[in-house]
């Protein structure tokens, strides 16, 4: 997660290099995701039937390599930077999509709760080391372009290490109920079963209203707060060739911190609202988003005034926002049998990427255009317009709350009956039809 999300902590230098509007600088995300959902499928289908570390080494090679070679890239050439961006999508979808099956088929129980679980969090981990990374190469070289310059040698370490080091495991051998499932479902009959279980669609809505929130705050918050320095007059606007990245560094540092601890605290709350009620899971989740969409909704009141009062919303808004992480996946094993839950977890992913970040960065970055230029340009108003194009995020959040909520009310039947069928599935063969 460093190595991709590392241009970010430079996203300020970019935009000035290439003289691109703020659209313009979202469309690098918009088009990293949509090539990640594109490729992430036939890496699926590759990981189920070939050797999968030799496939996740070569993602991690690809994407190192491309990444590298963005760093060339010449200012008039930003269509480039941006399709080399798609690229690193496609490098990125081998790692993600084959990565939990390895770990999946080389721990069991507990065990792999636990590994998954280290897994997972490396997401807000690697996400905000990628800022401090980023940033820091760019100082310390005197040039952003060593930003996309010394993340690419860690991604070739880490695949030179998984290719000689990390175990190639038989496919389901940790599986145990493997041997003693005797009804077994097609893709399409799965799928069907999928889009009828409301527990499994409000959740997937809900995560995609998650992904929204986070894919803009990724991309816009550092520039946002730099804005709001430049209107204080604390900061200088960016006409050197190195920006500033105070503002990256922190926010990287934030969201490692309240990565780590949305995941830790929302487990254990649930694991304690659990014994007031057993729709505590969906019902955690909904009361989070809420009052993470009330400390969002405060950082673009207070940042005018406080740049230090908008990091104290940050940090209470992240850490509400990513405490239902873990929670959802719990939510979706719940309600989904085993045999379906690989196709859930895909679909789920699928779905949350195409409503929420494949666009947010882009359409954040147009409406701010759209409001800079009905009006006098300034820096204040290039402040404000980004504020307000950011103002969308809190209404989604609100969105997502609904749909946890919505979850709770058929989250005990639908678990309910994914353990009939289970039970059914388990048994030796009879008449009994699973849908």
């Amino acid at each position: 997660m460093a190595i991709k999300t590392a241009f970010k902590g430079v996203l300020l230098d970019i935009q000035r290099h290439f003289n691109v509007s703020d659209s313009g600088v979202g469309l690098l995300q918009t088009v990293f995701i949509c090539s990640f959902m594109v490729a992430a499928p036939i890496f699926g289908y590759l990981g189920d039937r070939f050797n999968r570390k030799i496939i996740l080494s070569c993602g991690i090679f690809f994407w190192s390599a491309v990444t590298l070679s963005s760093s060339f890239i010449t200012k008039e050439y930003y269509w480039l930077f941006v399709l080399s961006r798609g690229l690193v999508g496609i490098g990125e979808s081998s790692y993600s999509s084959i990565s939990p099956t390895i770990i999946g088929d080389l721990f069991t129980n507990n065990s792999r709760t636990m590994m998954l679980s280290v897994f997972y969090l490396a997401i807000p981990l690697g996400s905000g080391l990628g800022y401090i990374l980023g940033s820091s190469a760019k100082e310390a070289a005197g040039d952003w372009h060593w930003a996309l310059r010394v993340s690419p040698v860690l991604g070739m370490t880490a695949g030179t290490l998984i290719l000689f080091f990390v175990p190639e495991p038989k496919r389901g051998h940790a599986d145990q109920l493997g041997g003693r499932i005797k009804h077994r479902t097609s893709w399409l009959c799965d799928m069907k079963a999928l889009a009828k279980n409301r527990s499994y669609v409000f959740s997937s809505l809900a995560s995609a209203a998650v992904s929204f929130a986070t894919g803009a705050f990724g991309m816009w918050i550092p520039l946002y707060l730099f804005r709001a320095q430049v209107v204080q007059k604390t900061a200088e606007a960016c006409t050197k060739d190195i920006c500033s990245s105070k503002d990256s560094l922190i926010f990287g540092a934030i969201t490692c911190v309240t990565g780590l601890l949305g995941v830790v605290i929302g487990a254990a709350t649930t694991r304690l609202c659990r014994q007031k009620t057993e729709r505590a899971d969906p019902l955690v989740c909904a009361v989070s988003m809420l009052g993470s969409a009330i400390f969002v909704c405060l950082i673009f009141v207070v940042a005018k005034k406080s740049i230090i009062g908008a990091y104290v919303c940050i940090f209470i808004g992240e850490t509400l926002l990513f405490l239902n992480w873990a929670i959802t996946a719990d939510i979706l094993m719940y309600v989904v049998i085993p045999t379906r839950r690989a196709t859930a977890v895909a679909f789920q992913g699928f779905t949350s990427h195409l409503l929420g970040d494949a666009g947010s960065p882009y359409l954040i970055g147009l409406i701010s255009d759209a409001l800079q230029k009905s009006y006098t340009r300034s820096v204040l108003w290039q402040f404000l317009s980004l504020g307000y194009a950011l103002m969308l995020c809190p209404f989604v959040i609100v969105l997502g709350g609904m749909f946890f909520l919505a979850t709770a009310l058929f989250f005990l039947d639908d678990r309910d009956k994914a353990e009939k069928q289970l039970a059914a599935m388990t048994r030796p063969p009879s008449s009994v039809k699973v849908s």
